[in-house]
């Protein structure tokens, strides 16, 4: 196995068109999908196996293109006649799964930070929380007395704690980093999968029904609609249903926060808002939706089967998923604790756990859902192309 030092390199080396040597984990992808190109039996099943049947060969890019289709659900698992302890071992999710966390760190922008994939896990997310959540307890109380983290007076307004302006300034410099870090990767990532995926631009209908799968989530359907299977192989929509839940929660809040910033600027309307107010109607739907998604994917998560996965990975999804989680909580509770000697307190958690968020965003579980739109949206353009090898199915 490559060091992470060594897999920043060959991001480099991709971006420059250079031939990197596959890893260990891109040649098991590359084997398992030899035989599952002889058997075709879950060509069904998601997306990856039509992609699969226009190849006959799986080079490095081709592989990473494969690994980011795969939704993780772990039918295929279940129904391969060679899984293990057959001697193929043919074991198509933790294949993709430890691909795809070596993708991310390929890909990082700046290439030095590709190793904090392997470093941000439950443990330093909510370290990072109550860390940034502490630093601005005591900036608050350097600057208005320790009465100002417990006082009526505070109560009621953020701006009385921190003034617009400084979270601005907090906060702006930081998301804009997010965007253009995960930006940069995915446009190297894209740079490298595009001519092993015909080559054609993307389309309106490609873009269209890419935008719907990822929208539907459709590939957690386990293939025949029936989910993924959980711990006792039975099938399940449950985690369909909570990656729902939190990635539509996640966008009701960005969405509250959005328009909370153009009630500010465009009609000097400052928060906090109170109901019915647009911001407020979303931001309260999306946080208790955030709760409900998260708290679901936390408990599918820990009772999973390892087989389905990387468990290497597995601190980097619970602390994503606590990270969501902590942000929904205490903005629900700082909305309802608004008025109270506590708002001070709540808000300087609030304003932590979304800073800690931010800061990981890039290196994180996110990036997931980045890398695997880019992904279908090559599928969708590359299945309306003639089939290059001429057999198989779209």
């Amino acid at each position: 196995m490559q060091t992470l030092h060594a897999l920043t390199e060959d991001a480099k080396a991709l971006a420059q068109g250079q031939i990197v040597p596959m890893t260990a984990a891109e040649d098991e992808v590359a084997r398992v999908m030899q035989i599952c190109n002889a058997c075709r039996y879950c060509e069904g099943f998601c997306a990856v196996f039509p992609a699969m049947t226009r190849r006959l060969e799986f080079p490095k890019a081709d592989v990473n293109f494969l690994a980011n289709l795969c939704h993780n659900c772990g039918a295929c698992l279940h129904a391969c006649q060679y899984a293990p302890p057959h001697e193929f071992a043919i074991n198509i999710p933790k294949a993709m799964a430890e691909v795809r966390g070596e993708t991310y760190s390929h890909y990082a922008w700046p290439p030095s930070f590709g190793k904090l994939y392997k470093n941000n896990g439950l443990t330093l997310s909510m370290a990072l929380v109550f860390g940034l959540a502490l630093f601005l307890i005591i900036a608050a109380a350097a600057h208005g007395g320790m009465g100002a983290l417990w006082s009526h007076e505070t109560a009621g307004n953020f701006y009385n704690l921190f003034p617009h302006n400084l979270l601005v300034g907090m906060f702006a410099p930081v998301f804009l980093f997010v965007v253009f870090a995960l930006f940069m990767a995915v446009r190297s990532f894209w740079k490298q999968i595009k001519p092993v995926t015909s080559g054609a631009d993307v389309n309106g209908p490609a873009a269209a029904e890419a935008a719907h799968d990822v929208l539907r989530m459709k590939y957690l359907d386990g293939g025949a609609g029936q989910g993924c299977p959980n711990e006792d192989d039975a099938y399940t929509l449950a985690r369909r249903r909570m990656h729902h839940f939190t990635f539509y929660g996640f966008m009701l809040c960005f969405a509250a926060t959005a328009l909370g910033t153009i009630y500010h600027y465009a009609f000097g309307l400052a928060a906090p808002y109170d109901l019915p107010s647009l911001p407020k109607l979303l931001g309260a739907v999306g946080g208790v939706s955030l709760m409900i998604g998260t708290a679901g994917l936390w408990r599918l998560n820990r009772r999973r089967d390892p087989n389905h996965g990387d468990p290497k990975q597995k601190p980097m999804d619970l602390g994503f998923i606590a990270l969501l989680f902590v942000v929904a909580a205490s903005g629900l509770a700082l909305w309802i604790g608004r008025s109270t000697p506590t708002m001070a307190l709540l808000l300087c958690l609030h304003l932590g756990s979304v800073m800690a968020l931010f800061l990981t965003l890039p290196y994180g579980k996110f990036a997931h859902g980045v890398f695997r739109t880019a992904a279908l949206l090559r599928h969708a353009t590359e299945k309306r192309q003639p089939n290059p090898i001429g057999v198989g199915s779209d």
